[in-house]
């Protein structure tokens, strides 16, 4: 089963060598035999021909707001739409998960609460599931239809479900600790208060469950292929 991989965005440039890009990231994180990843540049709008060129597909994260003036958002959302009209798996992470709520009618705003940084426990159906994470942007109201599977009190739909076609989560199961301390190095100081990158330190190194979540995601995908 071939996955496009729809990159949003650039992991920084001083990690980029040794953590690789977000699509990179992917292919680890859904290493299996029966998956194939293809990359599409969709920041510089390297699109698809069409929503059948894959039979999945998966948006990345990205330094972008869903709600921003870029040229490439308004195809996307359209690209994100006839996806899931014609019955093709999607997943998005982060922005991808923003994005696709917002495509499909939702909200996505800046969240006045603040940052997620580093690992966060979610209620993930009624188990805890803890991933790291690196936003301030949510989905602040949910589109019709879509079903919260994963929330906690900062964070009230960190993972939504469209049907069977398309599955979304606000964190992130392919950042290790290592990239996640980077980008308290690199991104953080001045944007991200010290307090919480401190916070977040802290907590990094414990173990997460990752691999639960990849093999979510991979099985969503392989249901549907």
């Amino acid at each position: 089963m071939r996955i496009g991989i729809l990159q949003t965005g650039q992991s920084p440039e001083p990690l980029r060598e040794e953590a690789g890009d977000y699509p990179d990231m992917f292919t680890v994180l859904l290493a299996h035999p029966e998956l194939s990843f293809q990359r599409y540049d969709v920041e510089h709008m390297q699109f698809p021909a069409d929503v059948h060129e894959c039979d999945g597909w998966l948006i990345t994260g990205s330094r972008h707001g869903a709600y921003e003036d870029h040229a490439f958002i308004p195809p996307l959302e359209d690209f994100i739409r006839k996806s899931i009209d014609a019955g093709v798996p999607m997943v998005g992470i982060c922005f991808g998960h923003q994005i696709i709520a917002q495509a499909m009618g939702g909200k996505v705003e800046r969240y006045e609460g603040g940052w997620a940084v580093g690992p966060q426990t979610y209620d993930f159906e009624g188990e805890p599931v803890t991933l790291n994470a690196w936003h301030r942007d949510q989905v602040t109201r949910r589109p019709e239809g879509a079903r919260v599977i994963a929330c906690n009190e900062f964070c009230a739909n960190a993972a939504l479900v469209y049907g069977e076609t398309a599955l979304t989560i606000q964190a992130h199961p392919e950042f290790r600790d290592a990239f996640v301390e980077g980008l308290i190095t690199t991104r953080g100081p001045g944007v991200v208060p010290d307090p919480l990158m401190a916070a977040a330190r802290e907590k990094l190194g414990q173990g997460n469950d990752s691999g639960r979540i990849a093999r979510r995601i991979a099985d969503f995908f392989l249901r549907r292929g």
